[in-house]
């Protein structure tokens, strides 16, 4: 079990060696296209699902505040971010669309390990992912529809959809199977997360494959504009968690759920609802963007802890 906590904790590290990987030959990850980027995000809720407990939702009853902070700034600080960043750049449609959704879109499973890994609030970064991401069946839609609605006529009704059908069906799910079949679930827990390691790699690879024409021709404005909208995610998450709830491991949590989103999630509404596939590479790209950004947060977090256990 020790071997499988290693893998999950080297997310960041596998998924960029596979995003190199299908830039050089694309054919070893393209094969993970159509319904196969559909079921394994379901797979992945599905074991996120598996995870949740009612008393992994107590930090919302005890803390409000905290967990009301956080889902303020993930559905207006990203999303508005995203679309000044858009336009900032001044990217193509597809990709200011696909910006612009993935910066709509909840915080992914991933911050849950990265929490975890930064000695964070993990019961805190726990209730506002699944907040956010059943928040998100309503708001992501609702959002990328608004913000996007002078690139592209996008069909709101197809994006709730689509949300619903990769978001609360195999959540809910996992929640069911875990209260009513805690036996069974307890043999499948560990394997769950390093399974969502493997399949947002596969779906990030895959996408990277299929657009590395156009990531090499003209992506570098769009790594750019990815790059900041992350940094600035985990910089002003941090920020306003320490002006306004003054406590640090607060703050960090928040800086993470903020500054991580469901790339994965971003992926496949792209790829279900716009007809230019490259609308999805904005998300791949962000999988491997703030996962890299993570793990910097958790080398920092470790180093102020190793400073301050030493000044002791």
């Amino acid at each position: 079990m020790k071997s499988l906590k290693t893998f999950t904790a080297y997310f960041p590290l596998w998924v960029s060696l596979m995003a190199l990987l299908s830039l050089y030959d694309p054919s070893l990850f393209t094969w993970f296209s159509g319904p196969w980027i559909t079921y394994g995000l379901g797979g992945i809720m599905l074991g996120m699902g598996l995870t949740l407990q009612w008393q992994d939702f107590e930090q919302i009853v005890q803390h409000p505040k905290w967990v009301v902070l956080g889902l303020i700034l993930q559905f207006s600080l990203m999303p508005f971010l995203g679309w000044s960043l858009a336009k900032l750049f001044s990217l193509p449609d597809f990709f200011a669309v696909g910006l612009i959704l993935v910066s709509c879109c909840p915080g992914g499973t991933a911050s849950n390990v990265i929490a975890y890994l930064a000695k964070a609030n993990v019961a805190l970064s726990v209730a506002m992912t699944s907040c956010s991401t059943l928040m998100a069946i309503v708001m992501t839609p609702f959002l990328t529809t608004f913000l996007s609605g002078s690139y592209l006529e996008i069909e709101p009704w197809g994006l709730l959809w689509s949300t619903v059908k990769v978001v609360l069906f195999p959540i809910a799910l996992g929640i069911v199977l875990n209260r009513y079949a805690p036996k069974s679930t307890a043999k499948i827990l560990p394997f769950s997360p390093p399974m969502a390691v493997l399949l947002i790699c596969f779906i990030v690879a895959s996408i990277i494959g299929q657009g590395k024409v156009i990531i090499l021709s003209s992506g570098l404005q769009l790594i750019a504009a990815i790059m900041l909208l992350h940094l600035a995610g985990f910089v002003l998450g941090y920020l306003f968690g320490k002006i306004i709830v003054k406590d640090t491991a607060v703050a960090q949590t928040l800086s993470i759920e903020v500054g991580m989103q469901n790339s994965g999630l971003g992926a496949v509404l792209a790829r279900e609802n716009f007809i230019h596939p490259a609308t999805a590479i904005p998300s791949a790209i962000s999988s491997l963007v703030h996962s890299l950004y993570g793990s910097i947060f958790v080398s920092i977090s470790k180093l102020k802890q190793k400073t301050s256990h030493e000044k002791k």
